[in-house]
């Protein structure tokens, strides 16, 4: 029964439908760990790839190079050899869906709904290693061991290794150009590369590789990619028109000597000879080609890989010709680190973590850290309702509203005297004048903290209030030894002579 075309495209359809709706429903989702974010991407990637491919088929049908579905559109609208035979084409069609329901008499209509929902709770395969932890850290072990034992490395830590592997500039490019640093360059892109289709699995890598790649060729071409900046130039290759000797103007190589060191080794580097030994040595190297052409001297004047001039005048650049290709790598290596600049700065933090934790430990930390997580999403999935933006009891749930109204701790209440620190609630704002804060206030003021000053927070109202007091009772009847009070940590007040005997013995 589905084995026609038309019903073969009618299913495909259905099937791109049905997981562009599953894509936007697990979308909608927000993961609360890493684990369910990747296992997230990686399933809208799988279903992302099951659409491109059935689009494919769907296209190839369309096509319909082999006319199957051109005769069967054709069939159904009952068009024989003999001609049109509309009532022919639907009774066979009838008696071909009978004959079916005959043969299958326990044939059900299976919903197609719950197998594609069941994509949504499936854990995707994601191969990491061990030291990457899902993804959280680079394992670049094998590729700092690589760097350590080659010719262009040097030996460091693998702590320094993760800050200057993506810094390819200190590296000379004679260096660059050896068999070992391409091979080098490609097991680091290859890494990279895979490190993040593993963790970042919806990224259009084409798309981001396609413009660093546009970019790199209007930089090579214009001589600005960092480090590979005039190349020839490097290399002793000066372009001829701007280096070269006109040597008609000289009969003897006295005259060409009276040039200069500097200028007849940039003449002889243009032609692609040896530019060391003396002046004289140099002069009568470059006075041989006067009447010598290049294709006819002794390949013992020219520098090693030399092979004369090219057409344009320009000479010809000793160079294996992957200079660009390794420069290209390099472009691709550096957008990849930028994307990855988080998880580098983790891993060397995670690196130097280790390095002062034993194995024991290490295992104990990464069992820790994978219970927190788990506790961190069911703890997230237990969303507290509080409307009214209550208080916080001690089991971590809003209070009743009735304690709330009972002792006002909705209510703000500002001491200037504290340093306009913030009690809430009366219960708390009549218990402050009793503690450190504005027993420690009301002596920088010079004022007692007696109970005249009890509901006293402003500092003004303090000070008139003393100055009041004072004038009442005189200035020198104030006796703190007696009206000073002062409280025990059990909550017993005493007056400042009392609270001083009893310290003396030791009582409190």
């Amino acid at each position: 029964m589905s084995s026609t075309v038309l019903e073969v495209t009618r299913a495909a359809h259905e099937e791109v439908e049905r997981l562009e709706r599953l894509i936007v429903k697990e979308l909608q989702n927000e993961p609360n760990t890493n684990k369910e974010r990747l296992y997230q991407s990686h399933r809208v990637r799988n279903m992302i790839d099951t659409i491109s491919s059935t689009t494919e088929k769907l296209i190839e049908i369309y096509e319909d190079n082999d006319n199957a579905r051109k005769d069967e559109i054709a069939a159904l609208g009952g068009q024989t050899a003999t001609g049109i035979n509309v009532f022919s084409a639907f009774y066979d069609r009838l008696k071909e869906i009978r004959e079916y329901h005959r043969k299958h008499p326990v044939a059900r209509v299976v919903d197609a709904s719950d197998d594609f929902e069941a994509l949504l709770k499936e854990e995707p395969q994601i191969e990491f290693s061990g030291e990457e932890a899902l993804g959280r850290y680079l394992d670049m072990h094998e590729l700092y061991h690589q760097y350590v034992n080659s010719k262009f490395g040097e030996p460091i830590e693998y702590s320094a290794y993760l800050d200057v592997f993506s810094d390819t500039d200190k590296i000379p490019r004679k260096m660059k150009m050896t068999r070992q640093y391409r091979e080098y360059m490609m097991n680091l892109l290859e890494y990279l590369l895979y490190f993040f289709q593993r963790t970042e699995p919806l990224q259009d890598l084409d798309r981001i590789f396609s413009k660093v790649t546009t970019e790199f060729e209007e930089n090579w071409a214009a001589g600005k990619i960092q480090g590979w900046e005039n190349v020839n130039q490097e290399n002793g290759h000066i372009p001829a028109q701007h280096a070269a000797i006109d040597l008609d103007y000289y009969s003897t190589i006295e005259e060409v000597m009276e040039v200069g060191p500097e200028r007849l080794k940039e003449a002889l580097a243009a032609l692609g000879l040896k530019t060391g030994g003396t002046v004289q040595q140099r002069a009568e190297r470059l006075f041989l080609t006067k009447h010598t052409p290049l294709e006819k001297l002794d390949r013992k004047h020219f520098a090693k890989g030399a092979r004369g001039v090219d057409k344009n005048g320009v000479a010809s650049v000793p160079q294996d010709g992957n200079s660009k290709e390794i420069a290209l790598m390099e472009a691709k290596m550096t957008k990849l680190c930028d994307l990855l600049e988080e998880t580098i700065a983790r891993t060397k933090d995670n690196v130097v973590k280790k390095q002062a934790l034993t194995y024991e430990e290490i295992e104990a930390e990464r069992e820790e850290e994978e219970t927190q997580e788990d506790t961190e999403s069911e703890d997230e999935e237990q969303q507290i309702y509080n409307p009214l933006k209550l208080p916080m009891g001690w089991d971590g749930k809003p209070i009743p509203y009735w304690l709330y109204k009972l002792h006002g701790l909705g209510q703000e209440f500002k001491c200037e005297i504290c340093g306009n620190y913030s009690y809430w609630g009366r219960r708390a704002f009549e218990r402050h004048f009793k503690e450190w804060r504005h027993q420690h206030g009301m002596r920088c003021l010079g004022i007692p903290n007696t109970k005249n000053f009890n509901e006293i927070t402003s500092i003004e109202e303090a000070k008139d209030l003393w100055k009041k007091i004072q004038q009442r009772q005189g200035v020198n009847k104030w006796r703190p030894d007696l009206e000073e009070e002062y409280e025990d940590k059990e909550g017993n007040i005493y007056n400042k002579k009392t609270y001083a005997d009893l310290q003396r013995q030791g009582l409190i």
